[in-house]
This record gives structure tokens, C-alpha cells and sequence, in this order.
């Protein structure tokens, strides 16, 4: 893959030469593994947080500081079922997203917490034949810096650039601090906020003096083929192709089928670029044991199919995956080639 020019990774270095060879699987749901646990509110407090007077069961990132075995064990087994890359669990270890449970002073320390974590299980599973790398997870927050949260006011915002620039900052040098190999700003429902996380990641490496590669992953949020701001996939695409990131790829809202369309898309706008790709289950279904439609068989099916068609160079999932979906979707995309744009036969076997 020919990806743009770039500083000299002094991390993830490996992993440009691993995506011209093969496809690259990265893990899947951390909140759907959570949920099996079943865990009480007891299991979101330590000591320093026993009298802590909001309730906090549900707030997942906490549980690097109060239940790091779960948060250790979910990442074993993710990486068991074939993932070279695994996500830190801070989708929401923000100090804007920790504010809503009086929590934003510990940010720093959940996010160095979670990568130590995958730090250490990333290693004990790595091989010279297969390495394992360490994603650090930027989410959105709750905050949007372009929509109004009212509706008789479109002029109000509920948080600023320079806010959420600083926030990313913390997030981002704690998680350097733990050992990633790179980040991943994910899910992104609004274009402002990710390019504060860009300022942020761009101005955290340059003071440190590493230089990580950057995956951008957006969400297109229904049938229209926007994000929640606006924007149109290409759209998204101009406006965040300035940081020069290892790939650009959608997750979250959708399944792969109707995902399928806006992928292909990216494809075709971003050329030179890698192309990620983690789609949800299919659709919610709370009669399902992981609140989504499809089995891992259906999920990996239509991966070797998005694989076949020369649309991956990263394939993972999203809500309602499970280790068995990605192992399954391993199965299903190894036979086939990454993308690249300069082969007239997308999809070839690696076997030719």
C-alpha cells in the first residue's frame, strides 16, 4: 500500500510494511465483552472511590483502575482469536466525558492504566512472526463542538475547540506515557471534534518527539451516508486527510451490508491511503445474547466479501462483536490480498 509520506515512525513502525502484506485484523467490541460479566456497581469502585456519591456501574473505562483483570482478560482473548491490533479501554477516558460522573481528575490515570494493560498483553502475545500492537482509543466525548444542544438557540455549544484540543492532550500523552504503538480516533459523529483530537495528537508528538501512526475512523449514522454533523463521506474525508493518517475507515451505526456502499466510497476518494473497516453486528437485537443480529458466521462472511472485493486493509468490529466474530472474520479474509491501488486485480488470492 502506497500510504502518504510520513515522519519517521519511532512507534508502530512495523506496522506500514505488515499492511502492504496482508490484511490486518483489529479486535472487536470492548462494551459488548463488558456486558457478559454482568458487573454491580461494586465492581466501578476501589477503595479511593467507596463513598464516591454518583453512581458509577456502566462508566466501562473506570474498570482499567477497579477491575483491570476483566479489562486484561477481555484483551487475551481478543488477541487469542488472531487481532494484531487491540484497542485500550478509553473510549470515554476523557476529562470532558469523566466530568458527567465527577471523575475528570482521574482521567490521566485511567488512560495510563488502560495502556499498560493492553501494553502488557499485546507483548505476551506477540511473536516475531505475528506482532501484536497497542491502538490508543480516542472517542468522541458526549460534547459536540458543531451541533446545538438547543434547539431554539443554533449558536449555542456546549463545549469549545480549544477544550476538547485540551482534553485529547491529556488523554493522548498519558496514553504515549503507557506504551501505544498508535492512536485510533474513533467513531466520530462530528468533524470538529476529531480535528481537536488531530491538533491534539499533532502537538502532543511534536513536544515528546515520537511520531505514531493515526487511524481515523468516522461513523456514518444512517441511510443518507452523513455523520451526525453533515458531513458527506467525502466531505469527511477532505477535511481530515491533512494529518496524513495510515488509513481512513468507518465503524459503529451500521452493519456491514449497509456499510458496505460508504467503504467502497473511501476507497475510491482516498486512494493512497489504507482503509479501515469494524461495522457493527448487523442490527440491535435485544433478544440476542450480544444485543445485535448476526452470528459470527454471517459477520465474517461479509468481510471475506468486502476482502474479495479489494475494499480492506484493516478489518475488525464494532458493537455486538465478540472474540468468535473476529475469528471468524480472520478466517475469512486471510486468503485474500490488502487493498492496493495500483493492482488491477482487487481482491487477488495470496495464494497467485
Amino acid at each position: 500500500m502506497n500510504t502518504p509520506a510520513q515522519p519517521h515512525y519511532t512507534r508502530g513502525a512495523a506496522l506500514p510494511a505488515l499492511l502492504r502484506q496482508r490484511i490486518v485484523i483489529i479486535d472487536g467490541a470492548m462494551g459488548t465483552m463488558i456486558q457478559r460479566y454482568k458487573l454491580q456497581e461494586a465492581d466501578f469502585r476501589n477503595a479511593a472511590l467507596k463513598d464516591h456519591p454518583k453512581d458509577l456501574k456502566g462508566n466501562n473505562d473506570l474498570l482499567v483502575l477497579t477491575r483491570p483483570d476483566v479489562i486484561r482478560e477481555i484483551h487475551a482473548q481478543y488477541l487469542a482469536a488472531g487481532a494484531d491490533i487491540i484497542e485500550t479501554n478509553t473510549f470515554g477516558a476523557t476529562s470532558v466525558a469523566q466530568a458527567d460522573y465527577d471523575l475528570a481528575p482521574l482521567a490521566r490515570e485511567m488512560n495510563l492504566a488502560a495502556a499498560r494493560i493492553a501494553r502488557e498483553a499485546a507483548d505476551q502475545f506477540s511473536t516475531p512472526e505475528q506482532p501484536r500492537f497497542v491502538a490508543g482509543a480516542l472517542g468522541p466525548t458526549p460534547r459536540t463542538a458543531s451541533i446545538s444542544p438547543d434547539v431554539n438557540d443554533p449558536g449555542a455549544r456546549n463545549i469549545s475547540f480549544d477544550e476538547l484540543r485540551a482534553a485529547y492532550a491529556e488523554q493522548a500523552q498519558a496514553l504515549l506515557d503507557g506504551g501505544v504503538d498508535l492512536f485510533l480516533v474513533e467513531t466520530i459523529f462530528d468533524t470538529l471534534n476529531a480535528k481537536a483530537a488531530i491538533f491534539a495528537l499533532d502537538e502532543v508528538m511534536e513536544r515528546s518527539g515520537e511520531r505514531l501512526p493515526v487511524i481515523i475512523s468516522g461513523t456514518v449514522t444512517d441511510a443518507s451516508g452523513r455523520i451526525l454533523s453533515g458531513q458527506t463521506v467525502a466531505a469527511f474525508w477532505n477535511s481530515v486527510r491533512h494529518a496524513k493518517p495510515i488509513a481512513i475507515g468507518l465503524n459503529c451505526a451500521l452493519g456491514a451490508a449497509l456499510m458496505r456502499p460508504y467503504i467502497e466510497e473511501l476507497g475510491r476518494i482516498a486512494p493512497d491511503t489504507c482503509i479501515s473497516c469494524y461495522p457493527n453486528a448487523g442490527l440491535p437485537n435485544p433478544m440476542s445474547e450480544t444485543g445485535f443480529d448476526e452470528t459470527p458466521e454471517i459477520t465474517g462472511g461479509l468481510m471475506g466479501d468486502f476482502a474479495k472485493a479489494g475494499f480492506l486493509n484493516i478489518v475488525g468490529g464494532c458493537c455486538g462483536t465478540t472474540p468468535a466474530h473476529i475469528a471468524a472474520i480472520a478466517q475469512k479474509v486471510r486468503p485474500y490480498r490488502p487493498r492496493h491501488p495500483q493492482d488491477p486485480l482487487f481482491g487477488k488470492l495470496l495464494a497467485d
